[in-house]
């Protein structure tokens, strides 16, 4: 995984200046009918904590991120909260979740660790479970201010995904131009 964009403090805290405002609700609306409101949620790649704060109105939210800057964030604005330092690509826990929710994370990742990361996601996920990620859409891949971005279509992710999950939903949305993202909702085979 890409990581020396988000290892740098100054990098980080524009990071978090520049999403200010920002969060996923629309994504967090339309998973919302898959889980009971009692879901235990993990989120890869929590960041500033923005969609973390929505999550936790309606599900038991385990955050997470690789970066040590934004877990340092994370502990001083939400410290009574549960954040583990994890690796999208591994995810290595030991617990097991209803669903896990990534905006934006899981396109940092080489096409070899996205398909790991799915695979253990399958494996941490409970009968059932519910994965909702989505991507900046398009081919190939770009580098944008120093993050690696790999972009998705939706058949590219649909292929990904069929040992291992039904698909849902998919839905293409604007996030700066029409059509510039992805998000997919899917439940464990």
């Amino acid at each position: 995984m890409s990581t020396d964009y988000y290892s740098n403090k100054e990098q980080v805290e524009k990071y978090i200046d520049m999403t200010k405002g920002m969060s996923g609700i629309e994504i967090i609306d339309s998973l919302r009918p898959y889980l009971s409101d009692d879901a235990k949620l993990l989120e890869l790649g929590t960041g500033p904590g923005n969609d973390w704060n929505i999550l936790s109105k309606y599900y038991t939210v385990t955050g997470s991120d690789f970066s040590e800057e934004f877990m340092k964030h994370l502990s001083l604005q939400f410290p009574k909260s549960n954040f583990l330092q994890l690796d999208a690509a591994t995810i290595e826990v030991d617990t097991h979740f209803d669903a896990i929710y990534s905006n934006k994370v899981l396109h940092h990742l080489k096409d070899d660790e996205l398909a790991s990361s799915i695979k253990r996601q399958a494996e941490i996920l409970n009968d059932n479970g519910v994965i909702c990620h989505s991507f900046w859409k398009g081919k190939g891949t770009e580098n944008y201010n120093g993050m690696f971005v790999n972009l998705h279509t939706e058949e590219a992710l649909s292929e990904l995904l069929k040992e291992q999950f039904e698909i849902l939903s998919t839905e293409e949305y604007k996030e700066f131009e029409d059509n510039d993202s992805i998000f997919i909702i899917a439940r464990k085979l």
